[in-house]
């Protein structure tokens, strides 16, 4: 108790000796007295100000910077595909996993953009999600019924650029459009489009199953994409036709 009362106490006067005494005259008379000089020094700063900067200090040097990006969690989303006749409504589709004819990963806190059935009907959206600081960095499907395999690799993706203008319009500035196939563990066969246009970027997988044509779009503004490619590549990889309803 006596060290802390000490350090919030203010400081003692100090107490030094100084001699005056002059070289020429040292012979001639007695030196002069001693001469006490008060010095007082500066007041401590408190005990616990101190401490609390010292702290902050320490803090500042050992924290890590948060990252721009923390790992992105997903969820998945069961499709069903539905045609506007059977369409149950906006958006009820998204839990019936028994019912799912595709799949795909979406990050979490993006929402879902109920699709109704006259868009259902007209351009085949079946479902869509999006980046709410930034809705145009979305991901959707769409399906046509009445296709038994795909066409060539060339043609299908004009095709589906005929009901989608924005894609219409990437194409057409896009500094350039690759195109891959690959097959997954079935056999299935996938068309792979990378479309980098002037504003923006799109990728997008395209497959036949159950007499149906699905494609899958993952597009974000040029700035969007700068930041969060490798979460908009997941998403792409992500997508795959499934069949769960032999499962129990």
């Amino acid at each position: 108790m006596t060290m802390l009362a000490s350090l919030f106490s203010p400081s003692p006067l100090l107490t030094t000796t100084a001699s005056t005494s002059s070289s020429a005259a040292t012979s001639q008379q007695p030196p002069s007295a001693p001469q006490s000089v008060n010095v007082r020094l500066p007041a401590p700063r408190p005990f616990a100000t101190t401490l609390a900067a010292a702290a902050a200090a320490g803090l500042l040097l050992l924290s890590p910077a948060t990252p721009l990006h923390a790992e992105a969690e997903f969820k998945t989303y069961y499709g069903t595909a539905a045609s506007a006749a059977n369409y149950g409504g906006y958006g009820g589709n998204a839990s019936k996993k028994d019912a799912a004819e595709y799949v795909y990963d979406v990050p979490e806190g993006w929402k879902e953009r109920l699709v109704s059935k006259v868009e259902k009907g007209t351009n085949g959206t079946d479902s869509e999600f999006f980046n709410p600081r930034k809705r145009s960095e979305r991901e959707y499907l769409t399906f046509l019924s009445g296709f038994r395999k795909l066409a060539p690799v060339g043609a299908v993706l004009d095709n589906l650029a005929l009901s989608d203008v924005g894609l219409q319009d990437q194409i057409s500035s896009a500094d350039g459009v690759t195109s891959t196939e690959r097959k997954d563990e079935d056999g299935q066969v996938y068309y792979e489009y990378e479309v980098a246009g002037a504003g923006a970027h799109s990728l997008i997988s395209v497959t036949c199953a159950r007499n149906k044509l699905y494609a899958h779009f993952v597009t974000a503004p040029n700035p969007e994409w700068g930041r969060d490619e490798a979460v908009l590549r997941r998403l792409h990889q992500s997508f795959k036709t499934v069949d769960f309803s032999g499962q129990d």
